[in-house]
């Protein structure tokens, strides 16, 4: 990505133009702290292409998590625009947007977000049951994947933190989602178990064909990506 000025304006070479699969303009987002309103997100323009592996870096409070529930969706920019394969979210209401996240995305949070009352082949299996999609081999095949038929039947809390990582890892890629969006992925795992987790994440995703958006303060991670971007003060700067 380049950047043309301070306010992170991005000119977007033409390969990316048709490539794109997400892109964000002008992204606007304050918080309200106290009497203080404090801006988290300033004048970012963002594109991502179709399989594309990105990572969003920067020190805490640069606005990386808040950059990365706007682009999916997860929450509202104060102004700017989001698109997905060419449908503006940004205009989208909660019940479009939900149909959205369930059939287009998939998400990996730091904090596992497992329901605590599913089993691990239930938590696999969830979005393609709100979606009203049963596919019972699909789920087979991704427990496989991640490993974890012997747990199938386990609930979150008989499982390690690595093993519901995996879990999670699973439940984003049943739905075939166009994007993955993976928020610290491996920032409550060792080492062993995030180098697993992550690489597990990678393959899955390559299978599918997803674009994936991480945001990590990990260099190593950084390294397998295809482009990295780097956030300071709600802004994206060269690298």
């Amino acid at each position: 990505m380049t950047s043309s000025s301070s306010t992170a304006t991005v000119t977007l070479p033409a390969d990316a133009k048709t490539q794109a699969l997400l892109t964000a303009s002008k992204l606007n987002k304050t918080v309200q702290v106290g009497e203080q309103k404090l801006s988290i997100i300033k004048d970012v323009d963002i594109y991502v292409n179709a399989g594309e592996f990105v990572v969003i870096m920067g020190k805490s409070g640069s606005g990386k998590s808040t950059l990365l529930g706007l682009l999916a969706a997860l929450d509202y920019p104060d102004s700017g625009t989001v698109s997905l394969a060419g449908q503006m979210l940004s205009s989208l209401d909660e019940d479009a947007l939900a149909v959205i996240r369930q059939q287009d995305m998939g998400f990996v949070f730091q904090s596992f977000h497992l329901l605590p009352t599913l089993t691990v082949a239930e938590n696999i299996a969830f979005p393609l049951d709100i979606a009203r999609r049963s596919n019972p081999a699909r789920v087979d095949e991704l427990i496989d994947a991640v490993d974890l038929d012997h747990r199938r039947n386990s609930l979150p809390n008989q499982l390690s933190g690595g093993e519901q990582q995996r879990t999670a890892v699973a439940r984003a890629l049943v739905s075939h989602p166009k994007i993955v969006f993976a928020d610290e992925p491996t920032g409550n795992l060792d080492e062993q178990n995030a180098d697993q987790v992550m690489q597990l994440l990678l393959d899955l995703r390559q299978q599918v064909g997803s674009a994936l958006v991480v945001v990590t303060h990990d260099p190593a991670l950084a390294e397998m990506a295809d482009r990295v971007i780097t956030m300071h003060d709600g802004r994206i700067v060269p690298t």
